[in-house]
């Protein structure tokens, strides 16, 4: 359930409040969560990445022994996966992460209308028209 307008102002008001307070303890409480946590998972699948393609090159140096390629091959692909899915999730440094504690972002006014709702007023508008010719 979203924060309403007046808990939000209060929340702001407490946080610097805090930050006012101690400084310290105010970034160490922001540097935990999801923002540090999707940065840790973006850093090992760089570190994945680097080793895959040590495992290709390995492959491709030693012929005989191909397969080493094509696992490297495969840990490339899945830690680049890893990356971006990572890289997507992290929050903006100015955004805050929405946790059990935390405000949710605002959403658009705008209804989230799932993929069946618009193929059944896709296929309405069609049945539609045809009637009218």
């Amino acid at each position: 359930m979203p924060l309403s307008e007046h808990e939000q102002r209060m929340l702001e008001q407490m946080e610097r409040a805090l930050y006012a307070e101690d400084p310290k303890f105010a970034t160490a409480l922001e540097g935990s969560g999801l923002r540090t946590y999707t940065r840790r998972r973006v850093y090992q699948a760089v570190a994945g990445f680097l080793v895959g393609i040590g495992l290709l090159m390995a492959g491709m140096v030693a012929q005989r022994i191909w397969w080493v390629s094509v696992i490297g091959f495969l840990v490339m692909l899945g830690c680049a996966v890893l990356a971006v899915t990572g890289w997507r999730k992290a929050p903006k440094p100015g955004e805050r992460a929405a946790g059990p504690g935390g405000a949710q972002p605002r959403r658009q006014a705008r209804p989230r209308r799932s993929m069946m709702n618009r193929i059944e007023d896709r296929w309405q508008r069609r049945r539609d028209e045809q009637q009218g010719h």
